[in-house]
């Protein structure tokens, strides 16, 4: 079977939107090259019976239509090129090693067969194929540390947007008691499902699917969300329900430009930024409640 690479060209800060738009059009997986910052490539296969010529437009549109949420998409170019025959199976595989992402975390695709560097490394086991949120940009890396420097085991833990699955199997691995991880694409839910299945944690992760945490009675010791800052500032006034007076609210996603609106919106919300994590032009933060306090 003939396939063809499909490459958007976009700045830094639209990654994860355009890998959104992406999966929701019914890419199979995303690769990030971001050796440019200002040219990053997001890259994925498509069969060539795929009607592409139906999709390039509506990618086109939909990325540029970006700029409304306040993302600058730019420059914004969608490029294809036939590969032949299965060549894109190889691509997947040249384009991911494992990643030793945080102290205790190494993210391992699942072709790879690697042993643990010490007795306390945990093998995060990943289908980068089938999602994003793979520890191959800046977002899931501050998140999963966050998550490592916050747990101390025995949390309730609720994964808003969970993508791959990546952040709930790290809090698995880190010691959490009970999971509910959701999201409101099918794909990603269906890509979380295989993840958490090779980690042998189907048992101890809820999945559903969920438009935020719209309609989840339960309360957690940790939530946690790596989504865009669009999707977090209707997030942080909800999730008050979500969590015990003691517990912590990790948010990822966020670029410099958006820290002052997100930290206003928090703080409005009633919740204390105790801690900032940064990488580039990404940051994370970890926030108490204090209206309970």
């Amino acid at each position: 079977m003939d396939w063809n690479e499909l490459v958007i060209v976009t700045s830094n800060e639209a990654i994860e939107a355009v890998s959104n738009i992406l999966m929701e059009e019914g890419a199979g997986g995303v690769q990030i090259d971001d050796q440019d910052p200002q040219a990053v490539r997001v890259i994925t296969y498509f069969t060539a019976d795929s009607p592409l010529n139906e999709l390039l437009p509506k990618l086109k549109e939909k990325v540029h239509g970006l700029k409304k949420y306040g993302i600058n998409p730019e420059p914004g170019q969608v490029f294809l090129t036939n590969i032949g025959t299965d060549t894109w199976r190889d691509k997947w595989k040249e384009y991911y090693q494992p990643i030793r992402v945080t102290r205790y975390l190494t993210i391992v695709p699942q072709w790879i067969e690697y042993e643990p560097q010490h007795p306390d490394e945990q093998l995060i086991v990943l289908d980068p194929g089938r999602s994003f949120g793979t520890g191959d940009h800046p977002t899931t890396r501050l998140t999963l540390h966050a998550l490592e420097a916050t747990m101390l085991g025995g949390e309730t833990v609720i994964d808003v947007g969970t993508g791959s699955g990546i952040l709930s199997i790290a809090a698995r691995y880190l010691g959490a008691q009970q999971i509910v991880a959701s999201d409101v694409a099918d794909e990603a839910l269906a890509a979380a499902a295989t993840n958490i299945a090779l980690n042998g944690m189907t048992d101890d992760i809820v999945l559903e699917k969920r438009d935020l945490v719209h309609g989840l009675d339960l309360q957690a010791d940790i939530v946690v969300a790596n989504i865009l800052p669009e999707f977090l500032l209707p997030l942080i006034p909800q999730v008050h329900k979500n969590l015990r007076p003691t517990g912590k609210l990790i948010l990822s996603g966020i670029i410099m430009e958006k820290e002052n609106e997100i930290v206003t919106a928090l703080n409005a919300a009633g919740f204390q930024v105790e801690e900032k994590i940064t990488d580039g032009k990404w940051l994370a933060l970890v926030a108490h409640n204090t209206l309970n306090s």
